[in-house]
């Protein structure tokens, strides 16, 4: 019996320790430059749909079940999708708006596991016809994912996605041309 108490202190006293050192947060997001004046690359950030066009996940699963209610481009619209297991389930809703410069949304997964997150992406007007967007996220990570975050990266997890849908925006935009 002292041995089973000793070896459940010393796990007790691990986890304590992994979870003073995992990291509490994330931030993931990449940029691109792209040839078009930032009217014509909003269009394709601010209406929900317009991001299924590009977005990384809807070529992972072109099948996957999405509903999509409020109003498309307005505070309040929300996507919700329900895919294979490489895009799990989910909503996504638009909290922000600041016209042709900034989205922010309040990205919800549902399987599979749960999560919430702080999506965004930033338009910036480099010159008459060139623009540069930044799209990321941000979250806490809770216990005990924190832990599991020790072992894994939200950046290389989730970061080439991140610049697979850019590059498939920057290629729905060229070939518009």
């Amino acid at each position: 019996m002292y041995y089973i108490l000793i070896v459940l202190a010393v796990l007790l006293a691990i986890l304590i320790i992994l979870s003073l050192l995992a990291p509490k947060s994330y931030h993931v997001y990449r940029s691109v430059e792209i040839d078009h004046p930032t009217e014509k690359v909003w269009g394709q950030l601010k209406y929900l749909k317009k991001q299924q066009e590009w977005s990384p996940w809807a070529r992972k699963d072109p099948n996957m079940d999405q509903k999509f209610t409020g109003i498309d481009g307005e505070v309040g619209a929300v996507s919700y999708w329900n895919g294979n297991k490489e895009v799990g389930e989910g909503e996504q809703e638009i909290t922000k708006i600041i016209d042709g410069k900034r989205i922010e949304q309040d990205l919800r997964f549902l399987k599979p596991f749960k999560s919430q997150s702080d999506c965004y992406m930033d338009l910036e007007e480099l010159d008459n016809n060139r623009s540069k967007l930044t799209w990321g996220f941000s979250g806490t990570n809770k216990f005990p994912m924190s832990i599991m975050m020790l072992f894994m990266s939200m950046d290389k997890m989730v970061g080439k996605d991140f610049e697979q849908g850019l590059q498939n925006l920057k290629h729905n935009l060229s070939s518009e041309i």
